[in-house]
């Protein structure tokens, strides 16, 4: 889903506001509804009227307020994106207090009749305004309209010794792990492994290199005693690009896989930090020499880690032509 944002404000697909107007309106129309008519519903599905319509009716005023906000959020659907969070939450609650309650036999099976109407329908919408305002937060907006090339990218950018890309895959082999940010637990679960990743890199007489999404210099908190370990800082994933490495999309990131290997990495004690880095990002390894890519490993999800023998196993002893 694409969006342009600058200086907080997101310009969104027309579809979304049109479904938080369509949704606003029609829990203004339902306030309206059980105000006016309060026994109404409950004439159409056999049910008995309550003896307190004062519930029913402040039921109604809720849903009447909720539809107010609603067409707030329909001005800008990712800058109020806690009125729909709000929205969805009560959608969901209410899909399951009303299911669970027909099952029970609490209420009769006529119950279920509005469901779709006043809360299955709008579920999607709502949740796809709610996926797209996490890629507007927590992603990093490109600066370049075309990404670079790879032979453009190893010229432009540096090792932290100095040397540039080309420069240094040209002396040897590079094995660039493109990590994720640095409070993922999968990337806490790379870095303290980095002793074993350099030693099978130094293994096959190539230089293992980092390439992570802070400001240069920034990386030094999270490496602890790894700080020599030879790092490429690209803050606006440039270079993440120019690999091929794109933006996650929700089951690469929250798929099943995903938070069963999450959960495993924080019980081995990676635990989780704090968001340093594009969220949204994938990572990948490479192995690079003579300005082209040799081999590579892409992930599928953010799970997947480094497999360094897969990875040269895979070596043909040339590099590929068709990435420079």
């Amino acid at each position: 889903m694409t969006m342009n944002c600058l200086g907080g404000k997101c310009r969104t697909e027309k579809c979304m506001r049109t479904a938080l107007l369509l949704a606003g309106a029609y829990h203004i129309l339902f306030a309206a509804w059980v105000s006016i008519l309060p026994f109404h519903a409950f004439d159409i599905l056999g049910i008995l009227r309550p003896n307190h319509p004062m519930l029913w009716r402040t039921l109604g005023f809720i849903s009447g307020f909720l539809g107010l906000a609603l067409l707030i959020a329909s001005t800008g659907p990712i800058q109020h994106w806690l009125i729909v969070l709000l929205g969805f939450v009560k959608l969901v609650s209410a899909t399951v207090i009303v299911s669970l309650a027909v099952y029970s036999g609490d209420l009769p099976i006529g119950s279920l009749f509005f469901l779709p109407l006043d809360d299955l329908v709008w579920l999607a919408p709502f949740g796809a305004i709610l996926w797209a305002t996490l890629r507007a937060h927590t992603g990093i907006p490109v600066s370049r309209s075309q990404p670079y090339s790879i032979a453009e990218a190893a010229s432009v950018y540096s090792l932290s010794n100095g040397e540039t890309l080309a420069e240094a895959s040209a002396e040897r082999p590079l094995v660039l792990v493109f990590l994720r940010h640095f409070g993922c637990t999968f990337t806490r679960q790379i870095l303290r492994g980095l002793q074993d990743l350099e030693q099978q890199a130094k293994h096959h007489d190539a230089s293992l290199v980092l390439v992570h999404m802070l400001q240069s210099g920034k990386e030094i908190d999270y490496l602890g005693n790894h700080s020599d370990i030879p790092r490429i800082a690209d803050p606006r994933c440039e270079l993440y690009r120019a690999f091929g490495l794109g933006k996650g999309g929700f089951i690469e990131l929250f798929g099943p896989h995903v938070w069963w290997r999450g959960m495993i990495s924080v019980l081995k004690g990676c635990g989780v930090g704090h968001l340093a880095g594009d969220g949204m990002q994938m990572p990948g390894v490479f192995v690079f020499q003579e300005g082209g890519i040799v081999s590579s490993q892409p992930a599928r999800t953010a799970a997947d880690l480094p497999d360094l023998p897969s990875l040269f196993s895979h070596v043909s002893g040339a590099p590929d032509a068709h990435s420079r």
